[in-house]
């Protein structure tokens, strides 16, 4: 593992593991760390994993671009559809290390018709995280790409999200769009001000929303806050359930199964897309 420290937070990578954070804690002063995602190793459910080529799931075994059908196999066990590209699944190389800042590199992402590589730097400053995530297409043809970051964070009974967005797309029993709703319809959805995540499962994608949003864990009272770059369009929170432990908020470049819709970027074969997040936290005081 990679440990960087600026004083005021720890990040913790794991190269070996797609570049994954595997901790991100507050280093508040007369306490222990404070996790500001869910601590572990980076994999599973924890943590922050990359997303490239892609984010999310791609039906019909593949999809046509350009006229041509390319076909993807599923990468995750349990999975029916092919899931967030390959970068997560791959050992990435450590290219440059200080004490707050680490650039890890990816030369042969490969999934699919997919061929690229990919880079991204970390860094910390005054306790807030900068993480940029690029990609260039190496597969001698033009192809759709996205990018996205899958941070999970802590649930507890005082944890709020704030997240405002216009719409949001609805799932069907496969977790594939079906169609799409004004969040005013959905009042248990609406995170224009600082609520609890809903009691049944939530798995969906928001568009129109600000690239801000935050979560304020009272109980620890800290509270984090996310910016997202212009390319990240979209959010999806996944949230299985109050006794969880966690959710998912997820700054994306597209909806779920876009091969088959819109909000990919088409990339020439050595061009190249970035998309960028940062986290911050503060000391909230609670009553």
């Amino acid at each position: 593992m990679v440990e960087l420290n600026d004083g005021q937070s720890r990040l913790v990578l794991v190269p070996e593991r797609g570049a994954a954070i595997a901790r991100y804690d507050a280093l508040v002063i007369g306490s222990e760390p404070v996790p500001l995602l869910k601590p572990g190793d980076g994999t599973g459910e924890s943590g922050c994993q990359l997303l490239v080529p892609w984010s999310n799931r791609i039906s019909g075994g593949g999809f046509t671009f350009d006229g041509r059908f390319h076909a993807i196999e599923p990468n995750v066990p349990g999975e029916a559809f092919p899931i967030h590209g390959d970068g997560f699944q791959k050992p990435w190389r450590l290219a440059r290390h200080t004490e707050t800042e680490a650039e890890l590199v990816l030369e042969d992402g490969a999934i699919g018709p997919y061929r690229y590589a990919a880079s991204v730097a970390y860094q910390l400053r005054d306790g807030a995280l900068d993480a940029q995530l690029t990609v260039e297409n190496r597969a001698g043809m033009c192809l759709p790409y996205g990018l996205g970051f899958h941070p999970w964070f802590r649930r507890g009974d005082t944890t709020l999200l704030k997240a405002r967005a216009k719409r949001v797309w609805l799932e069907d029993e496969r977790h594939l769009p079906v169609g799409v709703a004004p969040v005013s319809e959905h009042p248990g959805w609406d995170f224009a001000r600082p609520i609890p995540l809903p009691p049944d499962w939530v798995n969906n994608a928001f568009d129109g929303w600000d690239r801000r949003a935050s979560i304020t864990q009272l109980e620890d009272e800290i509270k984090v806050t996310l910016v997202a770059s212009p390319e990240l369009e979209v959010y999806i929170l996944y949230s299985p359930s109050p006794d969880a432990g966690f959710f998912c908020f997820e700054p994306v470049s597209h909806t779920v199964d876009a091969h088959h819709g819109e909000g990919l970027t088409p990339l020439e074969h050595g061009e190249t897309m970035s998309a960028a997040m940062r986290l911050d936290w503060e000391v909230v005081e609670t009553d």
